[in-house]
Parts: C-alpha cells; sequence; structure tokens
C-alpha cells in the first residue's frame, strides 16, 4: 500500500518485501546495518521513499548481481555519496569560475588594489632556473658551473 505524505508516496515495509522478493526482516536488517532508512509514521510503521527504493535497488545489484557482502555494500554506498558530495563541490566551483569570467578582466586592477596581498599576476609567475644535479668532473676534466637565467 502506497501512502502520501506531502505529495510524494511512501510505501510500506509489506509492499517493498514483495515487490523486491526479499524478506521483511531483510530491510530491518539492512536499516540495523544503516544501509536504509527509511522514515516512521507517529506509530512507529517503517515507511519506504521512491529514494529509499534506489538505494535498496542498488543494495539488491551489488549483494546479489556482484556478491558483494554488506561490509562492502556499505563502503560502496559512502564512497558514492562522497563521490557525489565532491561532484557538488566541483559544480559550485565551476559556477563561480563562470560567474567570475563573465564579470570580464576589466574590474582586475580594482580587486588586486583591494587585495590582502598586492602583486600583479606576472610577480605571481616565476621562470624555474634551470640547474644539473651533476658537477662531479669526468675524467679529471672541470665541470662549467650552470648559469642561470637573470
Amino acid at each position: 500500500m502506497a501512502t502520501k505524505r506531502g505529495g510524494r508516496a511512501y510505501y510500506m515495509i509489506s509492499v517493498v518485501a514483495q515487490k523486491y522478493n526479499i524478506h521483511p526482516q531483510t530491510l530491518r536488517l539492512y536499516e540495523r546495518e544503516g544501509l536504509l532508512k527509511p522514515s516512521r509514521t507517529e506509530g512507529n510503521t517503517r515507511l519506504y521513499s521512491e529514494e529509499d527504493l534506489e538505494r535498496l535497488e542498488t543494495i539488491l545489484s551489488l549483494t546479489r548481481d556482484l556478491g558483494v557482502n554488506l561490509a562492502g555494500v556499505e563502503i560502496i554506498l559512502n564512497m558514492r555519496g562522497k563521490i557525489e558530495a565532491m561532484q557538488q563541490e566541483v559544480n559550485e566551483f565551476m559556477d563561480y569560475v563562470k560567474r567570475e569570467l563573465s564579470r570580464g578582466i576589466g574590474d582586475w586592477e580594482q580587486r588586486l588594489s583591494t587585495a590582502m596581498v598586492k602583486s600583479s599576476p606576472a610577480d605571481l609567475v616565476r621562470a624555474a632556473a634551470p640547474t644539473t644535479t651533476d658537477t662531479t668532473p669526468v675524467d679529471g676534466e672541470p665541470v662549467e658551473e650552470p648559469r642561470r637565467k637573470a
């Protein structure tokens, strides 16, 4: 039986167990292990959302199809969550960079004048001086010291 709360569908444990052909105790185990977190009614009945069902499908795919144990499933799901969070951070950073680029280079001088570290972009980029690591003489011949660019 699907119930609606806040415009979203929720499913009771018996419906989910039947739909995925698993025992309700398996769902309780997944919750006890922290793999699923269904919401609860005031009467303490478990209600599974669409997101819970998607997560359950992932768990079942990992355990049934790939033979991953529950400890491995937990690690995989945690890593997946971290990857999604990192992807969100990258997307936010890209949005920031796009906004800054759209502002243009025109106000670059103004931003540099208010910067905490006042430096021109040319000062920030330094050419690496070439060096040689071998200064030992070969066959008694002196080796010329490397010259550094000015």
